[in-house]
């Protein structure tokens, strides 16, 4: 899942810092990020749900040439996830794991872990975000209902218990992987940049300028 890199549009709180075309850059170099660890989890079955629609092709310029791009779907996020989601398991048998550009810490482990999950019979894995979302979901097939939470509550710091709910009433069995922090606010990049495995490229452009 992820969003074109046009200053103004993504990664605002952070504007303070680096300034909307900083953002851009810091978007830009996110997505290819994204791109590249999931080309490592699944080689040859990687998907960019995009969004705004005249934007996929700025989003197809920095993912690798074989990575399958199309628009997002939806009135909320949820009604994205499960619109993508939906599209990809038509294609692929499962599972299907999700990610947005948020996490540049993200690695192949993390993929492996939910992998391993799924495998063992889980019917979904998220990846919990110490701001009360999460930063992966994992599946094995279209489960909608689990990303219909209220429209106002994406974006919140209740997305990961109300996830874990729906689960519950929909009764899946449920792994979670270790929590992470998110790349959102300038508090953010400051621990970002304290962690000795964040990939050179991303540290120089949350650097500010």
């Amino acid at each position: 899942m992820a969003r074109a890199p046009r200053p103004g549009q993504v990664k605002t709180r952070l504007e303070p810092l680096l300034g909307p075309e900083g953002c851009a850059r810091l978007q830009a170099g996110l997505v290819r990020r994204a791109a590249e660890w999931a080309h490592q989890v699944a080689p040859g079955a990687v998907h960019v749900a995009g969004t705004p629609d005249d934007g996929l092709a700025e989003l197809e310029a920095l993912v690798p040439p074989d990575t399958a791009v199309f628009g997002q779907v939806g009135a909320d996020l949820g009604e994205r996830l499960a619109a993508a989601t939906a599209q990809v398991l038509s294609r692929h048998d499962g599972p299907v794991l999700v990610i947005g550009t948020d996490l540049p810490g993200l690695r192949p482990a993390h993929g492996a872990a939910a992998l391993d999950d799924l495998a063992e019979g889980c019917d979904a894995v998220f990846g919990p975000a110490m701001d009360g979302g999460y930063y992966l979901v994992a599946i094995a097939r279209p489960l909608p209902e689990l990303f219909a939470l209220p429209t106002e509550a994406w974006g919140g710091p209740d997305v990961l218990s109300l996830g874990l709910r729906a689960a519950q009433e929909l009764g899946l069995e449920v792994g979670l992987l270790r929590p992470e922090r998110d790349l959102d606010t300038p508090a953010d990049a400051r621990a970002a940049l304290l962690d000795p495995t964040l990939s050179p490229d991303i540290a120089e452009l949350l650097r500010p300028p």
